[in-house]
């Protein structure tokens, strides 16, 4: 009788292991929904498996990590933050793959009368991503300077945390406009695609996705990174806007 409580103890113990199978994601703000799907699709299909998400600025995230927050996959709005974390020992550098592609738009009020980027130096107050931890804000700034009119602009930009934060303040009108990703303006309330940022004047945006050193050795963790990459997780970044090639 011992020596089967003793084994029904031990098979408790393993399947409560696999039922608490944990993954930790960190992801840049621009995919939340698409994330959010990708992760109630997963575990409908993987029930023991849970996924933490952190959603924030990629910058932001890869100090994080690099301070020891724990992560298993991170998924960078460009390809800077991800070679950031490689340099620093934390992420595995043979496991990167680009994920995704999106690109630059400027939304803000359907009857503003903005065609080009010239037309930005007539409004007050401009959102954008701070540029010192967000991608968008990156690639707005680059726009900006390319087109010759970041200095005039300097004093007008809000500064926001993420690209969320950013097309929340055009959405509520708290600024004339802002600066974010066209999948960002497809889930806007109020505020509308004003401009299409040519895609000479800024980087290819790049959505990087990399096992952190922790991440590769969660095989829960590396089970959902080839879930990333197949054929449903792209039918569903699709839904969102995302380009993926």
């Amino acid at each position: 009788m011992r020596i089967l409580i003793m084994t029904l103890s031990i098979i408790a113990t393993m399947v409560s292991a696999v039922s608490a199978a944990e993954v930790r994601l960190s992801v840049a703000a621009s995919m939340t929904d698409a994330t959010r799907e990708l992760i109630a699709t997963y575990q409908k299909q993987n029930a023991g498996t849970t996924l933490y998400p952190n959603y924030a600025a990629s910058g932001s995230l890869a100090r994080q990590i690099e301070l020891g927050a724990p992560a298993d996959i991170f998924i960078s709005a460009n390809p800077v933050w991800m070679t950031y974390l490689v340099n620093k020992g934390v992420v595995a550098a043979e496991t990167i793959t680009n994920f995704a592609r999106n690109s630059l738009v400027f939304v803000g009020k359907k009857d503003l009368q903005v065609t080009s980027l010239s037309d930005l130096t007539k409004l007050e107050r401009i959102a954008v991503g701070s540029p010192k931890s967000v991608p968008a804000g990156q690639y707005a700034e680059q726009a900006l300077k390319a087109a010759g009119i970041f200095d005039v602009l300097q004093n007008k930009l809000i500064m926001a945390k993420d690209v969320r934060q950013a097309l929340m303040y055009a959405d509520r009108g708290e600024a004339d406009g802002a600066f974010v990703y066209n999948t960002d303006a497809l889930l806007a309330r109020k505020a509308k695609i004003l401009l299409q940022i040519p895609q000479s004047l800024y980087d290819e945006v790049v959505y990087p996705v990399g096992l952190t050193t922790v991440g590769e050795k969660n095989r829960a963790a590396a089970d959902f990174f080839d879930y990333l990459k197949s054929a449903e997780a792209t039918g569903i970044l699709q839904e969102y806007g995302f380009v993926v090639k």
